[in-house]
């Protein structure tokens, strides 16, 4: 008879202990707000190339209900047909569509970018084209060769390959940043090392020497000893020809040290 009323109370306790705990898990679940998709922006715009206009609506669930950070972006296409695509992107900061046409077909392409909220003022981009209602990713430039080295008496040399540019950098006015950090001891630089190369950071449509037609201008950014510390930035032009991305120019924009102060 104890061990019947032993299990029974034993089963009892268990039971009200699950109980209590679905109840403290209701009242939690309850308590988080709901975060809820929205939408960042909307256009009307010819992206199929039948002269009507299409429906573009770019919506977003951000991160938290009060947060800036959208950790899903997407692009809703109603065409004027009737058709509905969806375009999905990374998340980010202030995501914007720009309607171009960078593949020289009559249409107006979407390019797509965001924020990604890093250090070295990073996007994450996209370009896509819905001619005769379909969606073709027409991909985006890759970043530049480019071989960045100290050298000796407070001095750079940045070699863009492929142009067979080069460039020789005045570094004098860091020189007392650098000793202290150690590169250099009385303009003789302790060790071989590179300077830090960022990935192409952002494009934007631009015109293009010798073309009639847009392309997009890139923008990558070559720095010192540390990401702040900025040496300057290449400025590369590329046009959309033959099915791919084919670079024309490469423009180098010198940075001054007092933009770059830690």
């Amino acid at each position: 008879m104890r061990k019947e009323l032993l299990f029974a109370f034993s089963t009892f306790f268990i039971l009200s202990l699950q109980a209590i705990a679905g109840n403290f898990s209701e009242e939690n679940h309850s308590e988080q707000p709901e975060i809820n998709q929205l939408t960042v922006k909307s256009y009307s715009k010819d992206v199929t190339g039948d002269g009507k206009t299409d429906k573009i609506e770019l919506k977003a669930i951000p991160y938290s209900p009060d947060a800036l950070f959208l950790k899903e972006v997407w692009a809703e296409i109603t065409t004027s047909n009737g058709s509905e695509m969806r375009i999905d992107y990374e998340g980010g900061y202030e995501p914007q569509i720009k309607y171009v046409d960078l593949n020289h077909d009559g249409i107006k392409d979407m390019l797509f970018s965001t924020a990604t909220g890093g250090s070295g003022g990073l996007y994450y981009m996209a370009l896509h084209t819905l001619a005769d209602n379909k969606l073709l990713n027409l991909g985006l430039p890759e970043g530049l060769t480019i071989q960045a080295q100290f050298q000796d008496n407070y001095k750079s040399v940045i070699t863009f390959t492929d142009t067979n540019q080069s460039y020789t950098i005045d570094l004098r006015d860091r020189k007392e940043e650098y000793e202290r950090l150690g590169i250099y001891t009385d303009g003789k630089l302790n060790e071989p090392m590179e300077l830090i190369v960022s990935p192409l950071a952002f494009f934007e449509p631009s015109k293009i020497k010798g073309k009639t037609d847009k392309g997009l201008k890139g923008y990558q950014q070559i720095s010192g000893a540390y990401k702040a510390d900025g040496i300057g930035t290449a400025e590369s032009y590329w046009y959309y020809e033959n099915d791919k991305w084919n670079l024309v120019e490469i423009n180098w924009q010198e940075d001054s040290l007092q933009k770059h102060t830690r």
